[in-house]
């Protein structure tokens, strides 16, 4: 069996040996791996942000009920969590090259059956649009993972931050663009609100053609040859255990529960947060500024949050997680109502907790993957992951309606606090 593993290895191709044998190089494809996830990530950002401003609105305008404007979030929402398994399987059998450029690219065809539903009056062909639509929100953040293939473990979640930091960008520019691409659109004889989407298409298509142009070589085919050749150049598979050909089932499942949680009390708390300011006289304006604020805490401090998983160590920032969150729902529902401070204070963060719990929870999951099976994990646990945003969503308006914020936001702090005990029941198998 070891022969036969020895002559496979043989066998690989001149160019991936190179990367084999040299760490210098696999640093150096690590390296520029970062920079064409950064480009496709500013893209992705903007084809995320701008679509998605005005798809409730859109549904509203075609069918003229207020009834219908959750509809596009649930199936933006349903579609991002089918292509987050699609784009791993691909992913994990074909490289991320393909994996990642085929969900972009069928994001940006979504976008385009919205222009399409606009200018032909078809909700059906809307609705079906933003389910494909959708693809490109799950491709957006498994880019993530792609710089982590070739990081060490004290590089991983500086990987992680600088895509998070990358999309910021293109989300922060997509939504101030809604009132020129909509003038754009009309121009063209497209509906006002079906311009973001021609925005959201042209993004989408080029982030899918950076990555299929410059995502060469692909770092998780690398990746996995680096595991076949470490395999066989051991003498038995008994007599070694590195990170990476062992499954950590407890890091794997810390790693999802830190994400899964941190996803599901972030939406619960920021969905019901404009209708209690509402309820408390809050005009427009200022709740664009908390949710701004929000936002901002989200994806700025990316990178020196992924400093500090990378230096302090994974389990500390998912504590550090918990204990933010739970500070946030804490001053959410014990901060003066009329008090904008006390607003942008708990939302922000809201923001900083969720950031710290995906970078984290990302961290402990790369760890505890072996590339074999990395990729198509990765993708199963970001299903986990949309469906846990859309239930906090759901539920999080069922809670408001029954009892109040205050409730909401106590019980989503308090929810929060679970993840200790989690992290310290993984501990047991160092992560």
């Amino acid at each position: 069996m070891l022969q036969d593993r020895l002559k496979e290895v043989d066998a690989t191709p001149a160019w991936l040996q190179s990367y084999i044998r040299s760490p210098e190089k696999q640093q150096q494809l690590y390296k520029r791996t970062l920079m064409v996830v950064v480009i496709s990530q500013i893209f992705g950002g903007a084809g995320l942000a701008a679509g998605i401003t005005v798809g409730a609105l859109l549904a509203q305008d075609m069918l003229g009920a207020d009834s219908v404007t959750g509809i596009p979030t649930a199936l933006f929402t349903l579609g991002s969590a089918g292509a987050a398994l699609l784009v791993g399987r691909l992913s994990q059998r074909f490289g991320r090259r393909s994996g990642l450029a085929a969900g972009f690219l069928a994001g940006g065809l979504g976008a385009i059956g919205v222009i399409l539903s606009a200018l032909t009056n078809s909700i059906l062909l809307l609705f079906a649009s933003l389910l494909i639509y959708g693809a490109g929100s799950a491709t957006n953040l498994q880019a993530r993972y792609a710089g982590t293939d070739l990081a060490n473990s004290t590089q991983r979640a500086k990987a992680v931050s600088i895509a998070l930091v990358s999309t910021t960008f293109g989300a922060v520019a997509g939504p101030n663009l809604v009132d020129v691409m909509g003038g754009f659109a009309i121009s063209i004889g497209v509906p006002a609100l079906a311009g973001p989407f021609i925005l959201a298409a042209a993004a989408y298509i080029l982030a899918g053609l950076v990555l299929l142009a410059f995502l060469r070589p692909d770092p998780f085919i690398v990746a996995k040859a680096i595991s076949e050749a470490q395999r066989t150049n051991s003498h038995s598979l008994s007599e070694q255990n590195p990170d990476w050909l062992s499954i950590n089932r407890r890091g794997i499942f810390a790693g999802a529960a830190v994400m899964v949680l941190t996803q599901f009390v972030m939406t619960a708390i920021m969905t019901m947060t404009p209708i209690h300011m509402g309820h408390h006289g809050h005009g427009l304006s200022e709740v664009g500024l908390v949710i701004g604020f929000h936002i901002g805490a989200m994806f700025l401090p990316s990178l020196v949050t992924g400093y500090l998983v990378d230096k302090i160590g994974r389990a500390v920032m998912a504590v550090a997680s918990a204990v933010t969150l739970l500070a946030s729902g804490l001053l959410a529902a014990m901060g003066p109502a009329d008090s904008m401070a006390a607003l942008i204070t708990a939302l922000a963060l809201l923001g900083l907790g969720w950031n710290f719990g995906l970078i984290s929870g990302t961290a402990i999951l790369v760890d505890a993957t072996p590339p074999a099976t990395r990729a198509k994990t990765q993708g199963a646990i970001d299903v986990w992951i949309a469906l846990s945003g859309a239930l906090g969503g759901v539920l999080s308006g069922v809670i408001m309606a029954g009892s109040s914020y205050y409730t909401l936001s106590l019980a989503g702090g308090a929810l929060a606090l679970l993840l200790i005990p989690i992290v310290i029941w993984s501990r047991q198998h160092k992560i």
